[in-house]
């Protein structure tokens, strides 16, 4: 399976329990989906989801989920749903789920049943959405200290989102990413993907920490791929750590394979394309979580 001969992993799709969204942001994304049904559609089937994978072209996608009440009315069972729908089909979606620091309770023994029990690959903060400053810890929030820390011990990568959004209540002032800097600092063995690369408002902020941080990660999600080079010039610097997303059906995306398609007419190495549709997010699957978690310490 392959679009002109390379492999690809879409580290950034949302296939969520869209019946749980508010009213308000429900009549949002229908405005962007029309054809909104056929996303519940493939909510409620994976094999109907596994379907358009091969039909796209995609060997791998990762599930993105995550907790938030507030603005999208999404609750913890969205850890429940993700794990459940990967379950049948394990070499192929990877799930992604949440831990909000407002609900998470004792987070050592909600991260143990993420990762041991549900078999979780990866979380998601989304600060816009659940309204705190990722690097909130500094300010007193031990919950989303202790999530960073268990985290790093279960070798979980943790995906924070960066830039702008437009659903109704979201609050772009989190999303600065160089919050991202005290994290990691502060856990320097916490593999941190950087969701979106600070679109468009933080670019230059994001490609510094790319530079500084070697635990950073920089997933290139909902950039529209001919629009990538004039955000990223010297992208090919940092390629050994950046990822290839859709971020669909996020609002103007056109779909999974157009976004691939529109990254191999960028004039990049055959190398790094290899590296940045597949080869590192295979790695850095490949590198954890390590289930023995906090047993060592």
């Amino acid at each position: 399976m392959s679009i002109a001969g390379f492999k690809v992993i879409d580290f950034h799709v949302h296939i969520q329990p869209w019946r749980q969204l508010k009213p308000e942001v429900r009549a949002l994304w229908q405005r962007y989906h029309p054809d909104f049904d056929a996303l519940l559609a493939l909510a409620d089937d994976p094999r109907k989801f596994i379907a358009l994978l091969d039909q796209q072209g995609i060997e791998r996608a990762a599930l993105i989920n995550y907790v938030s009440p507030e603005v999208m009315g999404f609750s913890n069972q969205v850890n429940e749903f993700i794990a459940a729908y990967c379950k049948e089909f394990p070499q192929r979606l990877i799930p992604c789920g949440s831990l909000h620091p407002g609900s998470a309770g004792d987070v050592a023994a909600r991260m143990s049943y993420l990762v041991r029990e549900l078999g979780i690959r990866m979380l998601k903060i989304h600060p816009p959405h659940q309204l705190f400053y990722p690097n909130d810890y500094l300010a007193g929030n031990e919950a989303l200290r202790e999530i960073y820390a268990q985290a790093q011990t279960y070798k979980l990568p943790v995906m924070i989102h960066t830039g702008t959004s437009i659903f109704p209540a979201a609050r772009v002032k989190f999303a600065n990413p160089l919050c991202l800097d005290d994290i990691a600092l502060d856990f320097p063995e916490l593999k941190i993907i950087m969701a979106h690369g600070g679109r468009p408002l933080w670019m230059n902020e994001a490609f510094f920490l790319m530079r500084r941080h070697r635990n950073i990660y920089l997933d290139i999600s909902s950039i529209p791929p001919q629009n990538l080079l004039n955000y990223f010039p010297r992208l090919e610097l940092i390629a050994e750590r950046t990822l290839f997303g859709s971020d669909w059906p996020g609002p103007s995306v056109p779909g999974m394979r157009p976004n691939v398609e529109s990254f191999l007419k960028l004039p990049l190495s055959v190398e790094n394309k290899k590296r940045i549709l597949y080869d590192n997010a295979q790695e850095l699957l490949d590198s954890g979580p390590d289930v023995s978690g906090p047993s060592r310490l």
